[in-house]
């Protein structure tokens, strides 16, 4: 279920069921002073207890050491309405302080983006992906997501961190299901694993076809234009060498195309012709965008004495092509653009602990990565004249561009057991990028936790950080190929050419402080930050295709206050989440071309709300599962979110906020033991809310976008 995990050092703890820990978890929590803990199933032969060790090994090179460190499992997945059938994004908004946005997108303490992903402790590197969700539910066995004053080993992406710990499957069997219902969705899966010898491994795999795939562009219960097919694979394998050494590959594939939703009813208004043609209807427009990300992620582990250490090789393609309705978009926009961008990264990490001493615990590592991105681009644009006004048919404009981008880390840190009560983690890291840009920047990091009485967690830190903008998200736009057509640049008068600065990495002082109170089977927590930036990084879609572009504000402040409370009981759990947080950017620094001379100029003299800032947010849940009586093996339950809203444009650039929302879902499901088979039924939005996640107007913000109305979905799984 959820809960907070307690490594080492002590994070906020948030979630702790009593119960739920043997059931769904692998591998006890790690701690540096105890890398050899073997699991809870040691007497079930000597490869579980060596496996179970070298796992608690592998955790301990990288554990929380005071950062805010928030844990969900995969039996508490299968418990939320959708269970394992939902995206990854969709279960982390369940957690405190990650605000839901349209495309799949979460924001993490009012960050945009600037997420990292690891995989058993490996890195997953980013990719040009808008909509599509890689990583699916069904290989999660657990998953932190870490944010606060993180310490030295996480860099480069900081607002979270999001650790996956893999299945990896002791016992053979698997199970097949298929799922399904509103929308024409339907979504058969499979999941498998098992071990021979001193082998583990691991294998799952989906397809989804929907009629919903992106958030619609109105409130009707149908959204027009919006199928999507999605298919997803993964696979783990790990060889235990010896009691000291293991060998572990993981890889995965996803292949997801979605249709662009259309507005109803909608023309053209800015006068102009192709061949003649001037009329346009929305509802026939087909616009279409498809994703391909695979990644492969291999690791060897040494654990020995006071020593353990993990090197890792990772590397990542993804793709995205956005295909236009050329005659459409161009009479509605005045440019249809085919898009093609691809990245490939691949690199390698070296991280380890030594246990000095029973007061001192030294973790370090290296980290180098090669990103390669290309960038291809065909527009169909009007030349105009001086006034703005069409002066002949469609012509092609070409803009394609690649790059190369180095990055190279560094870190040492220290965990100082100071006095049984307090321990204080410090060090450093010291990061390198050579792109677009070449910067570099020391990050000073310290932590404290304070356990001043049984059931009360004391913790405060201070991280400087360092984040490049997304490199295979730069632009590498040429303002001046589109003067004098209609995609001319918003500031460009034929004479004056806008700044088209190359964004800057963003340089951050961040301050958390946190507490953790438990009460009988109450668990409390609060959390509060206080961040300031020079050159914050955020995104926007700047044209037709659905892509992200980074820039910079100058300057940027973000604080926040998250709370949480927590009630485990037997079958029984239920808990509650509530943030409060602000966040604002103060004049455009980098990717100036995009934006209004009227904005830039109003932006350049005042602070303005970042657009994807949301003031409150909050989830909630419960679950309660029969174990006796008529409805034993069956379990019922429910989650909410609620949000105040993002921002819209009101007097002033993201001067305005959307109305709120709070949305409830329910779910059912009842085991048949005899022969292993599972049924499911759930309802999403059951009050059939129509609310606005986006509205379309805003800094960098693309079409309107509404959450799904109310869904009804079935299951059935079959053990095999």
């Amino acid at each position: 279920m959820f809960r907070a995990t307690l490594l080492s050092s002590a994070a906020l703890l948030f979630f702790v069921p009593a119960t739920a820990y043997a059931d769904s978890v692998a591998a006890p929590a790690a701690t540096a002073d105890a890398p050899g803990a073997a699991t809870d199933k040691t007497n079930s032969g000597p490869d579980i207890v060596v496996t179970g060790r070298l796992d608690a090994a592998r955790a301990s090179i990288q554990p929380s050491l005071g950062a805010t460190t928030y844990t969900i499992t995969s039996e508490t997945i299968r418990a939320l309405p959708g269970g394992d059938n939902q995206q990854l994004n969709q279960i982390l908004l369940q957690l405190p302080g990650v605000v839901q946005d349209g495309g799949g997108q979460f924001h993490v303490r009012d960050d945009h983006n600037n997420l990292q992903y690891r995989i058993n402790g490996t890195i997953l590197p980013e990719g040009v992906a808008v909509f599509g969700q890689t990583l699916s539910p069904r290989l999660v066995e657990r998953f932190d997501l870490r944010t606060g004053a993180l310490p030295a080993q996480y860099g480069l992406r900081t607002a979270g961190i999001i650790d996956i710990t893999t299945k990896n499957g002791f016992k053979n069997g698997g199970e097949v299901s298929l799922y399904g219902g509103t929308n024409d969705t339907i979504q058969p899966s499979f999941d498998y694993g098992g071990s021979t010898g001193k082998t583990n491994y691991f294998v799952t795999g989906s397809y989804k076809h929907s009629n919903i795939g992106i958030e619609a562009v109105d409130g009707g219960r149908t959204p027009l234009h919006d199928e999507t097919n999605q298919y997803q694979g993964f696979v783990y394998v790990d060889h235990t060498l010896n009691e000291n050494n293991r060998v572990s590959f993981m890889g995965g594939y996803s292949d997801q195309s979605f249709q662009i939703p259309n507005p109803r009813g909608l023309t053209p208004s800015k006068g102009y012709t192709v061949g003649g043609v001037s009329n346009f209807l929305s509802d026939t427009l087909d616009e279409r965008q498809h994703e391909r990300t695979a990644f492969g992620l291999a690791s060897l582990l040494h654990d020995a004495g006071p020593v353990t250490l993990q090197a890792s090789l990772f590397a990542r393609y993804s793709s995205l092509r956005y295909t236009p309705d050329t005659l459409g978009e161009l009479l509605f926009n005045g440019i249809a653009q085919k898009a093609f961008k691809q990245d490939f990264t691949f690199g390698g990490q070296v991280e380890g602990v030594y246990r000095a001493s029973d007061a001192h615990t030294l973790r370090g590592g290296v980290i180098v990565s090669r990103d390669r991105s290309n960038s291809q681009t065909s527009s169909q644009v009007f030349p105009v004249d001086g006034t703005g006004a069409q002066i002949g048919q469609p012509i092609t404009v070409v803009d394609n561009g690649a790059k190369t981008e180095m990055t190279y880390s560094v870190y040492l840190q220290d965990e100082w057991k100071i006095a049984e009560p307090l321990i204080v983690n410090f060090g450093g890291r010291f990061d390198h990028y050579d792109g677009y840009r070449s910067e570099s920047q020391f990050s000073p990091r310290i932590n404290a936790v304070l356990t001043p009485s049984k059931g009360l967690t004391l913790h405060a830190g201070y991280a400087r950080y360092f984040s490049p903008a997304p490199f295979s998200n730069v632009a590498t736009t040429s303002v001046l190929k589109y003067r004098f057509t209609s995609a001319q640049a918003p500031g460009d008068d034929g004479v004056n050419t806008p700044l088209a600065t190359v964004p800057f990495a963003e340089r951050q002082d961040y301050f958390d402080i946190g507490a953790e109170q438990k009460i009988g089977r109450f668990t409390l927590g609060i959390d509060a930050y206080h961040r300031r930036s020079k050159n914050l990084v955020d995104e926007g879609q700047f044209g037709a295709p659905i892509i992200l572009t980074p820039f910079n504000y100058a300057r940027g402040r973000i604080d926040g206050i998250e709370g949480n409370i927590s009630y485990q009981h037997g079958p029984l759990l239920a808990y509650a989440n509530f943030s409060y947080a602000k966040a604002k950017g103060f004049s455009i620094a980098s990717g100036q071309f995009n934006f209004s001379p009227d904005d830039l100029a109003y932006i350049a003299k005042n602070y303005i709300y970042l657009d994807h800032d949301q003031t409150y947010t909050g989830s909630a849940g419960v679950s309660y599962r029969f174990d006796q009586g008529f409805l034993r093996d069956s379990r019922v339950g429910g989650s909410m979110i609620y949000g105040s809203g993002l921002r819209k444009d009101g007097d002033v650039p993201n001067g305005g906020k959307l109305t709120p929302y709070a949305v409830f879902n329910l779910t059912a499901s009842h085991e048949f033991k005899g022969p292993g088979v599972t049924i499911r039924a759930d309802i999403i939005n059951v009050a059939d809310r129509v609310y606005e996640i986006r509205d379309g107007s805003g800094v960098g913000v693309g079409a309107p976008q509404f959450g799904a109305r109310r869904g009804f979905l079935f299951g059935i799984s079959k053990a095999i």
